[in-house]
């Protein structure tokens, strides 16, 4: 197969921006009353929407507790995530390597498009990426397909022409229910024996060794 389109999740994808969203969490759960969250428990809620995260770590499910957790992280976390986030090894490489090979990579993440926009922005990469589409973009989060449909449309691709990376189940699944081919990266959190139950095309310990699955595909 070779694709003519590939679509990035971001965070633990493509850049890794734990320090902003620990302590967009951290902050907004101490102005709610909540005890503080750990790390790590954090981190395992990275590529969820805020409000599964935050539903995932208290248990409260109240819409307005929720509205109101987004509205506090959103203060804190999203200005400091520009000069926060830092890129995974070979990330600028690769979008090198398709930019040069007429092959489109997009991003198609829950974070907000004007956030991951700046981040590429001052990593001088935005002119290597086609599009993002992000959180608000759509009517329906991961995995729902919206996002991925959306993406097919505006790359004019077909899904059989595109390959989704990305480094949780949610990406898998969002991949899955939109016909598209799914490569896992695990540079975040999930490891690679919980993708068994999932179609995948490869499994990539590192961005350089899904580079070098595209190179042998494409």
């Amino acid at each position: 197969m070779a694709y003519r389109a590939v679509f990035f999740d971001f965070d633990y994808t493509l850049g890794d921006a734990t320090d902003c969203i620990v302590l967009g969490f951290e902050t907004a759960f101490a102005r709610m009353g909540l005890p503080r969250p750990g790390r790590e428990a954090v981190r395992a809620t990275i590529g969820m929407t805020l409000e599964n995260a935050f539903t995932r770590l208290t248990g409260e499910t109240d819409p307005a507790r929720q509205a109101l957790f987004r509205s506090l992280y959103v203060a804190v976390a999203n200005p400091i995530q520009v000069e926060g986030t830092r890129l995974f090894p070979g990330a600028a490489e690769l979008l090198d390597w398709l930019h040069a090979r007429g092959i489109l990579a997009a991003i198609v993440s829950t974070k907000r498009r004007t956030v991951i926009e700046q981040v590429l922005a001052r990593q001088g990469l935005a002119d290597r990426v086609a599009f993002c589409i992000g959180g608000g973009d759509v009517a329906r989060y991961k995995p729902a397909p919206d996002a991925a449909l959306l993406a097919l449309e505006k790359a004019g691709c077909a899904p059989s022409g595109a390959l989704f990376a990305g480094d949780t189940v949610i990406d898998a699944e969002t991949a899955q229910r939109a016909g598209i081919d799914f490569a896992a990266v695990l540079n975040g959190t999930t490891p690679a024996e919980a993708f068994a139950g999932w179609p995948t095309v490869c499994i990539a310990p590192d961005l350089d060794a899904l580079g070098a699955f595209l190179a042998r595909t494409c």
